[in-house]
């Protein structure tokens, strides 16, 4: 039996976040770079091209110097899968808050994370409640990680619809995407939650960020469209690609409620999975 305390794991799991954070900051999943390709291809507005050319190069440039894609590293939000053999304890947060305070200093990441009420600053992206991890048991022990911007994470929307309010959802969608108009930096990615709980509607919204973007179902496809449809375009300077992808996850509810959310992603989908080894 492996016990979470073996420091090689404690390591390997300090090992991985520094990584998949590394990976995540400096460069884009293929499935996203390609989707940002493609949307250049298809553009009709001059401008709009030109943005996507702008954001294009700035990846290549990231890569090549192996620096941050965005001056705004996010907030850390980690997941991380448990198999049978490790025990879940504290030494788990506490390896992955390790990594975190590495990747901050090594990579660099901005220091973001601040006290919400007296804006005091950690230094180190860690303190109560951060890095945002959340666990689940799977067949390996991975980290996975996606760094929230506040430009796009602010622009994110939950209502608590009622059931007879079905045919709302598209609306609510499409509603929120007009309110943050080029604030989260468009093109952008949008998780939908659909279902759960207050609190866990919005999980789903955030996990919904974590599928991949080159293949979806028929409603996010509708979704998609009816986002587009908006001309909102690349950095809200108009044209035909306001959304790369709607991407929906679903959960159970109550027989009284649908709660409805919709979390923001910016063009820079940042979202790197390692394994830990040992």
């Amino acid at each position: 039996m492996i016990v979470s305390s073996d420091p090689a794991l404690i390591d390997a799991i300090t090992n991985a976040t520094l990584e998949a954070f590394r990976q995540a900051q400096i460069t884009l999943p293929p499935d996203v770079i390609t989707a940002l390709t493609n949307a250049r291809e298809r553009e009709t507005s001059e401008i709009a091209k030109g943005e996507l050319s702008n954001i294009i190069a700035n990846l290549d440039m990231a890569r090549s110097r192996s620096v941050p894609i965005c001056q705004d590293t996010g907030v850390p939000i980690v997941y991380v899968t448990i198999p049978p053999d490790i025990p879940f304890t504290r030494d788990i947060y506490e390896a992955i808050s390790a990594g975190v305070r590495q990747a901050t200093k090594e990579i660099p990441l901005r220091p973001n994370v601040v006290d919400p009420l007296t804006r005091e600053n950690s230094g180190d992206n860690t303190g109560v409640g951060m890095p945002a991890i959340h666990a689940k048991p799977g067949d390996r022990c991975t980290i996975t990680v996606l760094p929230k911007g506040a430009g796009a994470e602010n622009m994110s929307r939950i209502a608590m619809l009622l059931p007879s309010e079905r045919d709302q959802i598209v609306k609510f969608v499409v509603e929120t995407m007009l309110l943050a108009g080029g604030r989260p930096c468009p093109p952008v990615i949008l998780g939908v939650g659909i279902g759960s709980t207050f609190d866990g509607v919005a999980a789903l919204a955030k996990e919904a960020l974590l599928g991949p973007i080159d293949c979806m179902t028929p409603f996010e496809e509708e979704l998609l469209a009816a986002v587009n449809s908006l001309g909102i375009g690349p950095m809200g300077l108009g044209g035909n690609t306001t959304a790369l992808a709607v991407k929906v996850r679903t959960g159970g509810c109550h027989t009284a409620s649908l709660p409805v959310a919709v979390n923001v992603q910016c063009w820079a989908c940042r979202r790197a999975t390692v394994e830990v080894s040992y």
